[in-house]
């Protein structure tokens, strides 16, 4: 089996309902979807499509209603939450729109953080090479506070990846920048499939932020309701999201 033949997440007839009887909202309804290993993911839908439930039960976040879960080859169901807490940690990195830096910490220190909640020590050189890699070599004693917000989610995406993880679960990581700096965020992420063959799950609403994925899924009203693949163009996935979003109003 090739890598790229290879499941990273898979999502098998998952649903997740809030709350019980009459107030009950399913989130997500009966959803399947493969994510394959060294492919890159954007997941669009109009706002309460379920598009964060789904990455969020997909990193095990959230405990599902009913169906399966698989990530890495492991299924989640049945985990306790200390083998559920290991298992994200080790497997599964996150870039979020909040940066979720520590303020105090620096760059390095920030990059080092899951090595260390890991108990293992870094590498020479491992954490150094993580901020070069994302463009910061200069910057690793620089705390937050000191760095630009593109700058603070690069740092994020060096600490989400230091562990080399099965999948990176991005959730609106440009929605916070502006457009030079989350274009360079985008470039990081396109860059970590293409040479290092990272998986990555990315919720956006943005179709220029989605064209850099190899594929989108669309959502609405918490099912898989259409598909995108072959690297989509900013333009063609906008009409997509436009058709979409009329199709919900109606």
């Amino acid at each position: 089996m090739t890598n790229q033949e290879a499941t990273a997440v898979e999502l098998r007839a998952v649903t997740k309902r809030y709350g019980t009887g009459e107030r009950a909202v399913t989130a997500l309804d009966a959803v399947h979807a493969r994510f394959g290993a060294g492919t890159f993911t954007a997941v669009m839908g109009p706002s309460g499509s379920g598009k964060s439930t789904l990455l969020h039960c997909a990193a095990g976040l959230d405990r599902i209603t009913s169906g399966q879960v698989v990530v890495d080859g492991v299924p989640l169901e049945g985990l306790t939450e200390r083998r559920l807490t290991r298992l994200r940690r080790d497997r599964v990195g996150f870039v979020f729109q909040a940066f979720n830096l520590v303020p105090a910490l620096t760059a390095a220190q920030n990059v080092a953080l899951p090595l260390r909640l890991a108990r293992r020590r870094p590498a020479a050189g491992e954490v150094e090479g993580m901020l070069a890699e994302v463009g910061l070599a200069g910057r690793a004693g620089h705390r937050p506070a000191e760095l630009s917000g593109g700058q603070q989610q690069r740092v994020a995406i060096a600490r989400a990846l230091v562990t080399r993880p099965a999948v990176l679960f991005a959730d609106e990581p440009t929605g916070a920048l502006d457009a030079r700096s989350g274009a360079e965020v985008l470039r990081l992420l396109r860059t970590a499939v293409d040479r290092h063959g990272q998986t990555i799950v990315m919720v956006t609403h943005d179709p220029l932020a989605a064209a850099h994925a190899d594929r989108v899924l669309f959502l609405a009203d918490g099912r898989v309701v259409d598909e995108i693949g072959g690297r989509a163009g900013a333009e063609e996935i906008a009409v997509r999201t436009a058709r979409l979003e009329e199709r919900v109003r109606a």
